[in-house]
C-alpha cells in the first residue's frame, strides 16, 4: 500500500552508486524529492533523471535534495550515473525493501521481470514527513514535476 500525505516516511538504508551508505535520516533538516524508477538505461527513466540533473537549480532553489532509487545493483547506476553525468544519488534498493515500504513495487513488470520499482515522486519535509506522493501504474508517465515544484514552494 502506498504511503499517503501527512505520513511519517519510512526511513531506508541503501547503498549508493559510490558505495556509501545513505539513510532517509541523513537528510534530516532537509527537504526531499525521493524518486523510485523501474530501471537504468531504459528511455523513460532516462528522460526523467536527465530532466531532474538539468533542473537541478530549481530544487536547489527550493532547498530540496533529490534521490532516485531502483532495484538496478549498486553496480549498473554507477555505470548510469557516469554516463548521464547525474548530480545526485542514485541508490539501490537491490533487496525492494525501500520500494516496498513506499507501496512503489510492481509485482510484474514487463518481460516477465518481477519486483521492479514502480515510477513515483515523494516529497519529504523536513521533519520528516511526506507531502507530496505520486505513485504510477504506468511507467511510461512521468511524474507531475511541476506540483513537486509546488509542493517544495509551500514548505519554503
Amino acid at each position: 500500500m502506498a504511503i499517503k500525505v501527512g505520513e511519517k516516511a519510512p526511513d531506508f538504508k541503501l547503498y549508493s552508486s559510490d558505495k556509501n551508505e545513505v539513510s532517509l535520516h541523513d537528510y534530516e533538516g532537509k527537504n526531499v524529492v525521493l524518486l523510485f524508477f523501474p530501471l537504468a538505461f531504459t528511455g523513460v527513466c532516462t528522460t526523467e533523471l536527465c530532466n531532474m540533473r538539468d533542473d537541478i537549480a530549481s530544487y536547489n532553489g527550493l532547498d530540496a535534495e533529490i534521490l532516485a532509487v531502483s532495484v538496478d545493483s549498486l553496480f549498473t547506476l554507477e555505470k548510469f550515473k557516469e554516463e548521464q553525468k547525474l548530480n545526485f544519488p542514485l541508490l539501490s534498493d537491490f533487496n525492494k525493501t525501500a520500494s516496498t515500504a513506499y507501496g512503489a513495487l510492481y509485482e510484474d513488470f514487463v518481460l516477465g521481470m518481477k519486483g521492479v520499482s514502480k515510477r513515483s515522486a515523494f516529497v519529504i519535509d523536513k521533519k520528516g514527513v511526506v507531502r507530496y506522493a505520486e505513485v504510477l501504474e504506468n511507467a511510461g508517465d512521468l511524474p507531475n514535476f511541476e506540483a513537486v515544484k509546488e509542493t517544495l514552494s509551500s514548505l519554503n
